[in-house]
């Protein structure tokens, strides 16, 4: 609709769910830790009783003040990046969207604090302008819970968008107590039944979300926030046999016994037999979901397969039930070691270089391509109820533990048959189509989609940085564990 204009509220709108609280949680729980978490969760009563009794926006005001207060604006605002967008995708209205993308001036109107929403608006649903309260933050960066002016001044500053003429199209409950809808020419309301039909994918949904962190799975709703608290407890207890049960326990053993503590792996197609009096060991690729995936790989072998690392933690090598290779991110080196290791047998690969979560999978490294044509794809995924296992801003030693602490971890491994030689290098192929090639029908197994995406891309959006780590000092390493591990004991 060329020249034409929409003002759409967020919550009840464009998100199905007209209440924030669950959003605010995560900010509780990723920014600050889990007492913050659990005092938010305490006055939700509180906080339903101010929104029964009708007294105004009280209820949301007391919700941003013990979410934000005192914390960091930076840690807000790396949340909002990193944590927040996935689970505002996952609550997407997509009739709403449909409406809302087909104008040409698109603007967002929400109480929450603009810096948790302004970049998923603006990055993943376009909208144009993102009007919503402002935190009060002092001089050393820090939120002090209060916002900017009161809300209805929202009403205001977007009346000042439309000086010329009036917005076209106003989406927003009834409900609501905003008065932005009263300047639009028209007004919607939810349930937005549409009738477009465009050929166009990018079109009908919004820019999905391919990078996330945070450590929580589910949205913390009330009850589940509950849940999740009382759990902790015991799963850090359940964490700690599972681990100790892996490292004292012979590998074709594991399988049998992890049933018993809740574990499940699932493995379809053939693994491939040990090749005995070869001078050269079998390469398992594999797609990279948690550091867990080539521990699982040689449960599933039952037998200790040697897995090339990057940048995982000593503790994580130190956990470790099967030997690590650690590179070093230069290629000609990196090229030696793994040349070495498939001298002394099988070894495991993961060409992806980091995790990701969604149903991507990111560039293949092509090195493993150029160093032997008896390659084996791989493709691993994993379901867990409470807690993820990977981190790109936290400490990446808490990894295996926060698999473990889920009730019910399931891991599914599917074998593809070993390339033939046509489609390794020995045919003349390049070592970049041949690792294009292995991506492409590891995604076609798990049914994910293929991207040009790297490493330094994930850490870019999730972390601000390109994922380099350095060795740290002993009191450097000391102070980033105590940052990272804040959500169970700030």
């Amino acid at each position: 609709m060329e020249n034409s204009s929409v003002v759409s509220e967020f919550e009840g709108t464009l998100l199905k769910n007209p209440d924030p609280f669950s959003y605010f949680m995560l900010v509780a729980f990723e920014a600050s830790g889990l007492i913050r978490f659990a005092l938010l969760l305490i006055l939700w009563p509180v906080i339903r009783l101010l929104d029964v009794c009708g007294m105004g926006d009280a209820g949301l005001k007391l919700i941003i003040f013990v979410s934000t207060c005192g914390v960091h604006e930076l840690e807000i605002e790396s949340v909002a990046r990193a944590v927040l967008p996935k689970f505002y995708m996952d609550d997407i209205d997509i009739e709403a969207w449909k409406v809302f993308s087909s104008f040409d001036k698109r603007v967002v109107v929400t109480k929450t604090p603009r810096v948790m929403v302004e970049r998923f608006l603006k990055e993943h649903l376009r909208a144009d302008e993102v009007i919503g309260s402002e935190l009060w933050v002092n001089r050393f960066g820090f939120a002090t819970g209060f916002t900017k002016g009161d809300f209805d001044s929202i009403s205001n500053r977007v009346a000042k968008l439309f000086i010329d003429e009036n917005p076209t199209l106003g989406l927003g409950r009834n409900t609501s107590s905003s008065t932005i809808l009263s300047i639009c020419q028209e007004h919607r309301q939810p349930p937005f039944i549409t009738n477009l039909r465009h050929h166009d994918h990018q079109v009908l949904r919004p820019l999905p979300v391919i990078f996330h962190d945070g450590r929580l799975v589910k949205r913390p709703t009330p009850s589940t926030a509950l849940l999740i608290i009382l759990w902790i407890p015991l799963g850090i207890t359940l964490a700690i046999i599972r681990i100790f049960v892996g490292l004292i326990l012979p590998m074709w053993a594991i399988p049998y016994v992890s049933r018993l503590f809740g574990g499940k792996i699932i493995v379809k197609g053939k693994p491939p037999p040990p090749v005995a009096g070869s001078n050269s060991g079998v390469l398992f690729v594999c797609t990279h979901r948690t550091l867990m995936d080539p521990v699982v790989l040689s449960t599933v072998l039952r037998r200790k397969i040697p897995a090339v690392t990057y940048s995982i933690s000593r503790l994580s090598e130190i956990l470790s039930p099967i030997p690590t290779v650690r590179l070093t991110r230069i290629r000609h080196v990196d090229a030696e070691k793994i040349k070495r290791e498939l001298t002394k047998g099988d070894l495991v690969v993961c060409p992806e270089g980091t995790t990701c979560r969604e149903p991507f999978l990111l560039r293949f490294s092509a090195l493993f391509a150029e160093l032997t044509d008896r390659i084996v794809p791989v493709a691993m995924n994993y379901r867990v109820g409470f807690f993820h296992a990977t981190t790109a801003r936290g400490w990446k030693g808490l990894d295996p533990i926060f698999f473990f602490m889920n009730p019910r971890p399931v891991y599914e491994v599917t074998f593809l048959n070993q390339l033939p030689v046509e489609a390794t290098c020995s045919s003349g192929k390049s070592p970049h189509d041949v690792a294009n090639y292995v991506q492409r029908i590891l995604a076609a197994t798990l049914g994910f989609e293929c991207t040009n995406f790297t490493r330094k891309d994930k850490y870019r959006v999730l972390a601000g940085n390109d994922g380099t780590v350095s060795y740290l000092s002993f009191v450097d390493q000391a102070k980033k564990v105590v940052s990272t591990v804040k959500p169970f004991f700030h």
